[in-house]
């Protein structure tokens, strides 16, 4: 078994604390890892002093220079993307064939990221005084705590890694507990391709402590957090005393909206793999199908065929579709909302229980899960499962399915399957989502492109595409009087 360890200072720390985590492969939870060893608050509170010291000189480096050590990274990415992928397989559980395109997503980030070091422009504005000249720049904030999930381990800290260090900002990175090899992994190849001492420190630790002791560290000027709504929202109110600033995406309960004139075959494939690829275990993934009545019942009967034909194994053989969820924890969080959703009046018309089969026996498998006649007031409509399964709720009009789609806290991604060109555009109007895909799933996105959502989703700044490092930026507002003599009074 491998041992994970923190980076601190340059240096992988051996931990004080006693206490470790073990990295379990959830699609066989008899295979052990490694162990990560856990950081103390003390060793939390050393690498954020490691960032801040580090700091000054790094903001120093020309961005371009940078953006050349990011943009290594990303080479070095690429030529390890086989090696990443199979541990992102191991320890999260999703397919090889969607841990390469997580990869392919990352480093396509990294990527982007460098090339803004030769843009972090600025913008030259006209004074009313004469032989007077106002102008921007951009400047980082100092030591930003990059705080990222499981259920993405390399993409999601690369693209909060990658624009944090070319803004100029040293980076304490604490990835989850149940994803340490991934994390470490993606720490060495920064460090490999050329950061300074101290620049970026990963610490392994639990969020209640190590955690904790990191958004409590004066130094830290700036959070980019991803995970649950309710973690987020806590977040956002302890660092919000100390003015610190926040970006964070959280939940999502995405809709996909299925009118009469659809491609319903296009539909149906397109929701299943919304629904149910990753193991539902995207922030983007499909939770509610709003379905016009007239089609609902044609939709219900080919969505819940193809939620049976897909092939449940681990995630290292190429015939598997779909892998284990994350771990023991997340599968009976699954189990639960699929009790609460009956309790509540849905119909289960497949899945909602453990999957069987040869290879299933020791892993944390979960059928493909549809319910049908689901409305607004159930919990399974509202709350999100992050797991495979999907909630059908029928509804006489377009109008009538906006009100529903709009009925939620979150606001992250949705879709709509229509071959009126019209609707289209209303629907883009009406939608309340950050993103939205037209005749396409509610997952995917782009590397130039901002991600991001709205309501209960989103705080702070976007992030990638040409957003992406608008939060790890300060803008600075420089006024240059060159008349060389007192200026006669104020102009406000």
């Amino acid at each position: 078994m491998t041992t994970y360890r923190s980076f601190i200072n340059g240096e992988w720390l051996r931990s004080s604390s006693g206490k470790t985590a073990p990295n379990i492969n959830p699609a066989n939870a008899d295979d052990i890892i490694g162990t990560a060893e856990l950081a103390t608050r003390e060793e939390a509170r050393r690498a954020v002093d490691s960032a801040y010291n580090a700091f000054r000189d790094w903001r120093r480096t020309p961005a371009p220079a940078r953006g050349r050590i990011v943009a290594k990274a990303a080479r070095l990415m690429e030529d390890r993307k086989e090696d990443l992928a199979a541990a992102i397989t191991r320890e999260e559980g999703k397919t090889l064939a969607e841990a390469r395109g997580e990869l392919t997503r990352a480093i396509n980030v990294v990527e982007f990221c460098a090339g803004e070091s030769r843009r972090l422009v600025g913008e030259t504005i006209p004074s009313e005084l004469p032989s007077n000249f106002a102008y921007t720049i951009k400047g980082p904030h100092g030591v930003v705590a990059c705080i990222t999930p499981w259920n993405f381990p390399v993409a999601i800290p690369a693209w909060k890694i990658a624009p944090a260090l070319v803004a100029g900002n040293s980076v304490v990175f604490k990835p989850a507990t149940l994803t340490p090899a991934t994390a470490v992994m993606l720490t060495e190849i920064f460090i490999e391709a050329g950061l300074p001492t101290g620049v970026l420190n990963l610490v392994l630790g639990s969020g209640s402590e190590a955690g904790d002791e990191i958004l409590n560290h004066p130094a830290v000027k700036a959070v980019s957090f991803t995970g649950s709504t309710e973690t987020g929202l806590k977040i956002y109110a302890q660092v919000a005393p100390r003015g610190v600033k926040v970006q964070a995406e959280m939940g999502g309960k995405n809709p996909v909206v299925i009118l009469e004139d659809c491609n319903m075959e296009l539909a149906v494939e397109s929701t299943a793999q919304g629904a149910f690829g990753s193991t539902g275990q995207r922030c983007t993934a499909t939770s509610r199908a709003v379905v016009i009545d007239s089609v609902a019942d044609e939709f219900v009967k080919k969505i819940v065929a193809r939620a049976k034909t897909f092939r449940l194994g681990p995630g290292d053989e190429a015939s598997s579709e779909i892998g284990p969820a994350v771990d023991e924890s997340q599968f009976n969080t699954v189990l639960k909302y699929i009790d609460i959703a009956r309790e509540d009046g849905a119909e289960l018309l497949c899945g909602g229980k453990r999957a069987e089969g040869d290879g299933l026996e020791n892993g944390y498998f979960f059928e493909p899960t549809v319910f049908d006649r689901v409305t607004t007031d159930m919990r399974i409509a509202q709350e999100e499962v992050f797991g495979p399964v999907l909630a059908v709720l029928r509804v006489k009009n377009y109008e009538e399915a906006m009100t529903v789609a709009n009925d939620s806290q979150y606001g992250l991604s949705s879709s709509i399957f229509t071959s009126d060109t019209n609707m289209v555009y209303r629907f883009v109007d009406d939608i309340e989502t950050g993103m939205t895909h037209i005749n396409s799933p509610t997952t995917g996105g782009e590397a130039h492109v901002p991600f991001g959502g709205t309501k209960n989703t989103g705080l702070g700044a976007r992030e990638q595409g040409s957003t992406a490092l608008d939060f790890y930026c300060e803008l600075k507002v420089v006024y240059v009087d060159y008349t060389g003599r007192k200026r006669e009074g104020n102009l406000y």
